[in-house]
């Protein structure tokens, strides 16, 4: 067990501190808490420093070695809101703290561009911490906007070169409250459609400031209520390689709960806000039903959310359902599932800050909770998620990590290649696939099939095409579009 450095500059002892992450031998726990206590005594000189500490935090605080890390964790995350006034009294740069990977953090502030549902809902819940960022919206795109907010802004539109759009908006604002929250309101009063509503908030790409604060919804405090009982790690964490997908998914059924309304509502608010803060929005959870939010546990302190979407808002073909899964009560990640008959596309995420933390374990018994809910066979994963156009699935080797718990390409030319490098592989385990080849493993679907499943059943399929090919006047979910949709698969044609 390495020791503490008398001296140590603050860069080494967060290298030690991450480094605790994987370090399970005897005296390993006693080594992180006084990790922990020695680099909170410290003062961090710069954001990134602080960020560093933060997010090693997050981790102890959703796997902890035993209670006194935990609560350690805790007590130093509740600290942040001043260390980042230390920091902002001294005049350094905050703008790291925005960055999609850390933003959300106690004390700091970021900007983002949300769809009008959940600008609409932010303003609503955080009224006094939401507002438009004018420094960051084109006050030239508010013009659709503004012949609906004030009767005369055509004097100027029709005939003038350079409109003062903000002077008309001030001119149109009436009453007390922050601009987003007058224009939400008035945007909800035009007599439109809720889809146009949303198309005509969306041309205008009005930023949003979210000034955090100390409040428990930021990343620093956020935690799931009533969790009552923690999972200590006192072993080493699960890997890939300790991880059977078939087995999983052949194991004993969870115990399912169904939630109230009101605790439904309070969880989607919950994952709203945790989506948000990261910059991200979910389909299921900005229009998820909280009549419909069931909740199991999967083992090893891990807590899932499950919902459905209410009619209005379904998909025409596809039944969407979207999760939320904590930690030890620490909001990890989230997945959104899409199922046509019995096949399930599974989109997954485990936030940044997690990466190290059992995915491929947390990933199998996601799937074994969908197959008991959903009646799958297949499992399917877009080319994004392994690395189309997405560089930090590449940087991560994503198609490896499905590859290796059984899903295959679907794409006869991607197998072949896929040959290849499996070949080089076995020839020498040092080999490591380049990342123009991962780009080229990346261009096609991947399935898992499970056991008793046709081979090949859904290898040419993908309902972006169907749902271009559907006959004359199916616009919707409707027994006529799933009768024929079924005869074709069935008959073995690709729609």
């Amino acid at each position: 067990m390495r020791e503490i450095v008398v001296g140590l500059t603050l860069p080494g002892l967060l290298d030690q501190l991450e480094a605790a992450k994987r370090q399970f031998e005897p005296g390993a726990a006693a080594h992180t808490a006084k990790l922990l206590a020695t680099i909170g005594r410290r003062r961090f000189p710069d954001a990134p420093s602080l960020i560093r500490f933060h997010e090693s935090l997050l981790f102890f605080r959703a796997y902890p070695a035993n209670e006194e890390i935990r609560h350690l964790a805790e007590r130093l995350l509740a600290s942040f809101q001043n260390r980042i006034a230390s920091l902002r009294r001294v005049g350094r740069d905050l703008e790291p703290f925005e960055e999609p990977d850390v933003s959300g953090i106690s004390g700091t502030a970021f900007s983002a561009i949300f769809t009008y549902d959940i600008a609409r809902w932010l303003a609503a819940h955080h009224p006094t911490r939401v507002d438009i960022d004018w420094d960051s919206t084109d006050p030239t795109l508010l013009g659709p906007l503004l012949r609906r907010l004030h009767p005369f802004f055509a004097e100027d539109l029709l005939v003038e070169a350079n409109i003062p759009y903000m002077d008309w908006f001030r001119a149109a604002k009436k009453g007390r409250g922050t601009d987003l929250q007058w224009l939400s309101s008035r945007i909800e009063h035009f007599s439109l459609k809720p889809e146009e509503r949303s198309e005509l908030y969306a041309g205008a790409k009005i930023a949003i400031r979210w000034e955090l604060g100390h409040g428990p919804m930021t990343r620093s405090n956020l935690s799931l209520p009533g969790v009552r009982k923690f999972f200590y790690h006192d072993g080493p964490l699960l890997r890939r390689a300790d991880v059977s997908l078939a087995a999983e998914l052949e194991s004993p059924t969870l115990p399912i709960r169904k939630l109230s309304r009101a605790r439904g509502e309070q969880l989607l608010d919950l994952a709203r806000e945790t989506s948000a803060m990261r910059y991200r929005e979910l389909h299921g959870f900005t229009y998820g039903d909280p009549a419909h939010v069931i909740h199991t546990e999967l083992g090893r302190g891990v807590e899932v959310f499950v919902t459905g979407i209410p009619p209005e808002h379904r998909l025409p073909l596809r039944a969407y359902h979207a999760g939320m899964f904590f930690k030890n009560a620490v909001p990890i990640g989230y997945i959104e599932c899409l199922t046509l008959f019995d096949r399930m596309e599974v989109g997954f995420n485990l936030y940044y800050t997690f990466r190290e933390g059992e995915t491929a374990w947390l990933y199998a018994r996601l799937l074994h909770l969908f197959r008991q809910l959903l009646g799958v066979n297949y499992f399917a994963v877009d080319p994004y998620q392994i690395g189309l156009h997405n560089d930090e699935a590449i940087d991560s080797g994503a198609f490896w990590f499905y590859r290796k718990l059984g899903f295959r390409p679907t794409d006869p030319k991607v197998a072949h290649l896929l040959e290849s490098e499996e070949k080089k592989l076995k020839a020498d385990p040092n080999y490591r696939t380049r990342p123009g080849t991962l780009r080229r493993l990346a261009a096609g679907w991947m399935i898992y099939e499970t056991p008793g499943a046709r081979p090949g059943k859904w290898d040419n399929f993908e309902v972006r095409r169907m749902a271009m090919r559907l006959p004359e006047g199916v616009r919707q979910k409707t027994d006529r579009s799933e009768k024929w949709l079924l005869a074709r698969i069935s008959a073995g044609v690709n729609p």
